[in-house]
């Protein structure tokens, strides 16, 4: 198949396009994480219970979770119709309003009750755009990527999530600094006021971008599908339920990035929240490294194997990184936090946008990406108002934690065991037959 002459020098502007758009996209969804964890529970929650208070606001991130597969139906049904680029415009756009809007919000203090309602409405609307943010970058950059190459052009949709949690978390570590009678009045908006700049810079990154030959392809020949819903169900229902189970390993990046925060800062641990933010941006800082590097030995060997580093070594390291934190050591806790999410996870976190997407052909592949990771990304968003309720009314239990998210590394365990190997078989075979057929030489096209 030749190359269409506007998608000549695409694969490295759709793979930056991605690291950058989805970096500034998720930074936006990463402070409300770091904010529910230290500044929510005293600004729009009744403070006199503390615990309560928590729970109520670690529940409020998980709304936005469970927005996710309502929002995953519609852009990927429009993402499937009118082309991958517009979706990653509107998720980008929606996600700049909606944060912003949160830093505009008045506090319980103000106007009671209706503040928790307007702070839910606001994330709702953050969880509608992530829906669509990386599946539709992630798409991109895998339909624009050289065949051999598939898995670390790809990967740079998460690096760009893990710089966006990384820029987050250096931002709260900023106005962590201020009195907190600065920052519960007016320093915790600076953060959520300044997604108006992430906005517009990423309408200008994202807007020369051109869509993907197979995408323009596609709808050129063969057309694209009315209902890729019904086309997806009918021929990929087996891929979206392995999707889904593998989505399941996104509870790693929840429970690390927020119960243990709020863990590690409460009163029974006694950490500073400065000292446990440092902990997130370093680990942060090496997934920045690991993630391409993951991706790029996936090239080689498969996406499986890599992906199952992932899921099987999350399970284990979080055991030690929680237990480090109960120790109250920093040191150990800063080590193993960067091993258990800075290297360990970064494999399956690397790996599953192109392990994901090369389950689906192109017509459905927007639609499949999305459905399947938003239905267990919103499991996992959850998973932090669980692992609140199990660890007790203290919030103590760590160890129960621990065995709580490694249950829910299983499922992807399982979803990888069970599927297909696809990192050698030809893009436009991609979700149309078994790997083993369409990786003989005589059915690539030339």
């Amino acid at each position: 198949m030749s190359v269409p002459a506007t998608a000549v020098g695409q694969p490295k502007k759709a793979a930056t396009a991605a690291w950058i758009g989805s970096a500034l996209e998720y930074y936006d969804f990463f402070i409300y994480g770091s904010a529910a964890a230290l500044i929510f529970p005293k600004v729009f929650f009744d403070d006199s219970d503390p615990a309560t208070a928590t729970l109520l606001s670690l529940a409020t991130f998980g709304v936005a979770y469970a927005a996710r597969p309502v929002g995953a139906l519609f852009l990927g049904h429009f993402g499937d119709r009118v082309g991958r680029k517009k979706i990653m415009i509107f998720t980008l756009l929606l996600m700049g309003l909606s944060t912003f809007l949160i830093g505009c919000l008045p506090t319980r203090a103000q106007v009671g009750g209706l503040a928790p309602v307007l702070l839910v409405l606001c994330r709702v609307l953050q969880g509608i755009s992530a829906a669509g943010e990386q599946a539709s970058a992630s798409s991109m950059t895998l339909e624009h990527a050289p065949q051999d190459r598939r898995g670390f052009f790809t990967s740079f949709t998460l690096g760009g999530t893990q710089g966006g949690q990384l820029i987050a978390t250096l931002v709260f570590l900023a106005v962590a600094q201020l009195p907190d009678s600065q920052l519960l009045s007016w320093g915790w908006r600076v953060p959520f006021w300044a997604s108006v700049l992430v906005a517009v810079a990423g309408y200008f990154i994202r807007r020369n971008l051109q869509e993907t030959p197979a995408f323009a392809e596609q709808a050129a020949t063969e057309g694209v599908v009315a209902l890729p819903l019904v086309v997806l169900l009918r021929e990929h229902w087996a891929d979206v339920l392995r999707v889904i189970a593998g989505a399941l390993i996104a509870s790693v990046s929840t429970i690390f990035t927020v119960w243990a925060l709020a863990y590690a800062t409460s009163d029974s641990v006694g950490m500073s929240r400065s000292s446990m933010l440092w902990v997130g941006a370093l680990a942060n800082l090496v997934a920045l490294a690991a993630i391409p590097l993951w991706a790029a030995l996936s090239d080689r060997v498969g996406r499986r194997p890599v992906y199952l580093i992932g899921a099987v070594g999350s399970a284990l390291t979080m055991f030690l990184y929680l237990w480090a934190i109960s120790t109250g050591s920093y040191a150990l806790t800063l080590i193993l936090g960067i091993v258990a999410f800075g290297v360990v996870y970064s494999a399956a976190n690397g790996v599953w946008p192109s392990f994901y997407g090369e389950m689906f052909s192109t017509r459905v592949r927007l639609s499949g990406v999305a459905i399947g990771t938003q239905i267990g990304f919103a499991v996992a968003g959850f998973a932090v108002t669980f692992a609140a309720r199990i660890a007790g009314p203290d919030g103590t239990d760590w160890s129960s934690v621990a065995l709580f998210t490694a249950a829910l590394c299983v499922p992807p365990v399982i979803a990888a065991v069970s599927a297909r190997e696809t990192h050698k078989v030809p893009t436009e075979l991609l979700g149309t037959r078994s790997p083993r057929e369409a990786s003989r030489p005589e059915t690539v096209t030339a």
